[in-house]
């Protein structure tokens, strides 16, 4: 059954770059694909994601996915630089985000929606082949959530007008713009950005570490089974190396990547999507475009969803596979099942997480509408309130990180606690 799904895996790989480059209408759209297929295949074979960064260390108590995150946020802005010295930061799609009680709240309640259904924005996108059930249901109600939060976001003064800006954040969309700030450093302003988001990376390692030291003091650490199968497999030796071998294939395609890896290949890929597109990367919109598409299927006239959600009706118009961010997604999706498929896990893995309960279900609705209404508040999901604006030195990413932690530490808090009380009621 592995050598099947070996073989499908490579032909999956072949007909994503032969169908993608002649059915898709034009070149970038491609490259939209191929990006998505990227950061799908390395999401899964690292088995990272942003959510995992509270989750984990709440659930387990290790850190270390939260400080791999923070290494990579710093790589990112500071390749990002390279785009915008010397240059017109305004002619790139910066995401400078608002920063006010939405963004606050957003935070708040994404971090929350993303501890019950253990997944984000892009995560959602590996989980539906990883865990469909699960993500299925998330995906519903995430897109509910988009939808109905599209109002706020596009008229609601609290969520579009930031309480403060500087120059460049309020000629793109509000917000601070870190370089504004440095001004006199020399190189524009860049030099003192990379130092305070240094700085502030720097911050959140030193505390997760305290964090990390607390929970082993305590005897609540547990550690990560992944982040532990992951360290070992690093460990090659190449003594009696054969290129045409098990060891070998399994290296190359089989076995997980370290968190290392995938922020290495994550940096790579988003800084190609920035050189490219102008634009970071984003993922939860095309949720709620999606849901008003659903609705016209339904006879639900155009104008009416457009009236509601104040977005274009060219938006909701628009073929599926000629929105950017959409084909990315759907990327996103092949990418997981490419790598599943090469490492003969598909099956197994597929499989893992098909019973659900209905309790399960209505945490996963909860999860999803919570996370889909707070990427409205904010402006973007994990990647798009949090990892693209820190790249792209806006202070709004570092605000929503604070509030996003908050927001899953009261949703893990909450979770335990519904998981507590059902056990006692089964007991009695």
């Amino acid at each position: 059954m592995k050598k099947i799904e070996n073989i499908l895996g490579f032909i999956g790989i072949l007909l994503v770059a032969i169908l993608g480059n002649t059915l898709l209408k034009t070149d970038m759209l491609f490259f939209r694909l191929l990006i998505g297929v990227g950061f799908g295949y390395v999401l899964t074979r690292a088995y990272t994601g942003f959510a995992g960064s509270v989750n984990r260390a709440y659930n387990t108590g290790s850190t270390k996915l939260m400080r791999t995150l923070m290494v990579m946020f710093f790589i990112s802005a500071l390749v990002t630089t390279a785009f915008l010295f010397k240059g017109d930061p305004t002619s790139y799609n910066l995401w400078i985000n608002p920063i006010n009680l939405g963004l606050v709240l957003g935070g708040l309640l994404f971090g929350f929606g993303m501890s019950f259904s253990s997944c984000c924005a892009s995560g959602v996108l590996t989980d539906l082949v990883t865990g469909l059930p699960r993500a299925f249901v998330t995906l519903i109600f995430f897109s509910l959530g988009v939808f109905i939060g599209f109002p706020m976001q596009r008229t609601a003064g609290w969520v579009r007008r930031s309480w403060f800006s500087t120059s460049v954040g309020e000629e793109l969309s509000g917000g601070v713009y870190l370089p504004d700030l440095f001004k006199w450093d020399g190189l524009e302003g860049y030099l003192g950005a990379i130092i305070v988001t240094g700085i502030f990376c720097c911050l959140v390692i030193y505390f997760s570490y305290i964090y990390e030291k607390h929970r082993k003091e305590n005897n609540t650490y547990i550690g990560h089974a992944m982040e532990k199968k992951q360290d070992s497999c690093e460990r090659y030796d190449s003594k009696n190396y054969r290129f045409f071998s098990t060891e070998t294939y399994n290296r190359f395609f089989v076995n997980p990547w370290t968190l290392k890896q995938g922020a290495v290949v994550i940096t790579i890929l988003f800084t190609l999507l920035m050189g490219i597109t102008k634009a970071g990367w984003g993922a939860s919109t095309p949720y709620g475009i999606w849901f008003g598409k659903f609705l016209m299927v339904l006879k639900v006239p155009v104008e009416s969803i457009t009236a509601f959600t104040k977005v274009s009706s060219g938006s909701f118009k628009l073929p599926f596979f000629e929105h950017p961010i959409a084909v990315q997604n759907v990327g996103i999706i092949f990418g997981t099942m490419i790598y599943l498929l090469t490492a003969g896990k598909f099956k197994e893995t597929f499989m893992s997480e098909m019973n659900i309960t209905k309790r399960e279900v209505l945490l996963f609705a909860l999860g999803g509408i919570t996370m889909g209404l707070g990427t409205r508040l904010s402006n973007g999901c994990n990647v798009g309130a949090l990892y693209t604006p820190i790249a792209n030195f806006s202070l709004s990413g570092w605000i929503f990180l604070i509030f996003m932690v908050l927001g899953g530490i009261a949703g893990n808090a909450f979770a335990k606690k519904l998981s507590t009380s059902k056990k006692l009621s089964t007991s009695k």
